[in-house]
């Protein structure tokens, strides 16, 4: 089943390589006779996801640190670093074939950890100062949290159930946001508009839009997991579904604090 997220098709997309089949109709999987390594379990998937999300919250407060009581270019600096390595990275792992390194994982966290660093020191600190910033912060950390664990909700109780129709639905969605995204970015570097990043009431749409396709992906990225765990795939592909997840919740983070950022400029 093809999944929203690139890094988690890709996983699948190995596991099929490697031999890993559907048996029957459903979500079963027949296991290969001549597999010799531990089975990935929920432990494995938890455990691997809370390593790399640490590394980016030390990662992130270190920049944002930088930015306090270093210096705002240095930490502007990183923070520029952070976002095209975390994007490489990502490339890397998708199309290299890298989805079950620990390594590869690691290295996006600690990218994405000065990212968002620097991408929450920017609210907090220069566009809005002082106390206001970093509850904007506190806002976004605890309603990134809140969706998470309501789509983890939603999954577990079938409320929505992720088929191959709803899989091609996300990923088209996903693939024409980001052609916007980058559309908007390109018209901000040449002519210094950005539409769908200015505080608008476009941008505002955007932003919802970003949430709640950020939010649904997570049904795909719990589908996968699930099924590989299933499957009974090697432990080690924890890692690529930690990079997976890591790479939405990021995405939704960020989301979030541009729109209540939004709304603190009105």
């Amino acid at each position: 089943m093809r999944s929203s997220n690139p890094v988690m098709n890709s996983l699948t997309k190995s596991e099929a390589q490697a031999g890993y089949a559907p048996s029957g109709y459903g979500n079963s999987y027949e296991q290969p006779p001549h597999l010799n390594e531990r089975p990935m379990t929920v432990d494995d998937v938890v455990t691997k996801t809370g390593i790399s999300l640490a590394v980016i919250i030390a990662f992130a407060v270190v920049n944002f640190a930088i930015g306090m009581f270093v210096s705002t270019p240095a930490a502007l600096g990183l923070t520029l670093v952070g976002a095209l390595g975390g994007f490489i990275t990502v490339l890397v792992a998708t199309f290299g074939k890298k989805w079950a390194s620990a390594p590869v994982t690691l290295t996006y966290s600690v990218f994405e950890g000065l990212f968002v660093g620097g991408f929450s020191f920017v609210f907090a600190n220069m566009q809005f100062q002082g106390s206001n910033g970093m509850a904007l912060i506190g806002q976004a950390l605890m309603g990134t949290v809140g969706v998470f664990l309501g789509m983890l909700f939603v999954y577990k109780t079938g409320a929505v159930k992720v088929t191959p129709k709803f899989n091609k639905i996300m990923f088209g969605l996903i693939a024409g946001v980001a052609v916007l995204a980058l559309g908007n970015l390109l018209l901000a570097v040449f002519t210094g508009m950005s539409p769908l990043r200015d505080g608008g009431m476009l941008a505002i749409i955007f932003s919802l839009v970003c949430i709640v396709l950020a939010a649904m992906s997570f049904l795909t990225d719990f589908d996968q997991a699930d099924r590989m765990i299933r499957a009974g795939v090697p432990a080690k592909n924890a890692w690529g579904v930690a990079l997976g997840l890591s790479v939405t919740l990021v995405w939704l983070y960020t989301e979030i604090l541009r729109l209540l950022s939004y709304f603190q400029q009105r």
